[in-house]
C-alpha cells in the first residue's frame, strides 16, 4: 500500500472512530441517562487544545460539542436542580466555534443562549457579545453579527445607542439589508442623539426606494416637529 492510500486509510478510520463514539454516547444517553454529577464535567476545556487532537476532523468535532451545548442548555433549562447553573454552556460554545470559527448558528444561537436571563439562561450578556465579536472576527462583514449585537443591546442592557451604532455598524456591510439604517436611526432617537439619528435619515431621505425615503423624511419632520 502506497504512503497516500495508507494515510487517506487511517484517516478514514480514525473517523469512523468518531463516528461510532458519537453513536455509541447518543444510544448511551438515551437507554442509561446519566445522572446530574455526571454530566457537569468538562475535562478540556480549551478550543485550541480540542482543536490540536482533533487530527484534521475539527468540522465534525465543533458539530459534536455543538450538540452538547444544546443538551447542556436544554437539561438545565428544564431541571430543577440545575436551573440557572449552566456552567458548562459558554466552554462548550466556546470550543465549538474556536474548531470551526464560521460555524454561523452555534455563534449567533450561543449569543443568544449565553444572553438568556435566569433562570432562562446564565444571564451573560458580556459573554453572547464577545461570542459575536469573536464571530466578527472571524468574518468581519457578516452583517447578522453586528444586527445580533444591536437586538442584545435592545433587548438586555436597555443601551439604545449601543443599539443603534451596531445596527447602523451592520448597515454598512455588504449585503446588508436597507432596514437596518432606519432602525439605527430609530434606536438613536429613542437614547437621545438625534444628532446623529437625523445625519443618518438625511442620507436615507436621498433614497432610491420609495418606502424608505418617505419614512425618513417622515422621521425627519417629527424630529423638527419636536
Amino acid at each position: 500500500m502506497s504512503p497516500a492510500a495508507r494515510s487517506v486509510a487511517a484517516s478514514g478510520v480514525v473517523l469512523a472512530m468518531i463516528l461510532a463514539a458519537a453513536a455509541t454516547l447518543t444510544a448511551r444517553d438515551r437507554w442509561y441517562p446519566r445522572s446530574p454529577a455526571e454530566t457537569r464535567e468538562l475535562y478540556v476545556t480549551s478550543g485550541d487544545t480540542v482543536g490540536r487532537l482533533a487530527l484534521g476532523f475539527d468540522g465534525a468535532l465543533a458539530d459534536l460539542y455543538w450538540i452538547r451545548a444544546i443538551q447542556h442548555y436544554g437539561r438545565d433549562r428544564r431541571s430543577l436542580t440545575y436551573a440557572g447553573r449552566y456552567e458548562l454552556l459558554h466552554p462548550l460554545i466556546d470550543i465549538t466555534t474556536t474548531l470551526d470559527p464560521f460555524f454561523s448558528t452555534a455563534v449567533q444561537f450561543g449569543a443568544l443562549f449565553l444572553s438568556e436571563p435566569l433562570p432562562m439562561g446564565p444571564d451573560r450578556l458580556d459573554l453572547g457579545i464577545a461570542m459575536l465579536e469573536k464571530g466578527l472576527r472571524a468574518e468581519p462583514t457578516r452583517w447578522q453579527y453586528a444586527q445580533y449585537l444591536g437586538f442584545l443591546h435592545y433587548w438586555h442592557s436597555g443601551d439604545r445607542q449601543e443599539a443603534g451604532r451596531q445596527f447602523a455598524r451592520a448597515a454598512a456591510m455588504p449585503g446588508a439589508p436597507i432596514w437596518l439604517k432606519p432602525l439605527a436611526a430609530e434606536m438613536f432617537i429613542d437614547g437621545g442623539d438625534r444628532t446623529t439619528a437625523r445625519t443618518i435619515l438625511e442620507s436615507l431621505a436621498q433614497s432610491e426606494e420609495p418606502w424608505i425615503r418617505d419614512l425618513a423624511q417622515r422621521k425627519l419632520r417629527e424630529l423638527g416637529s419636536s
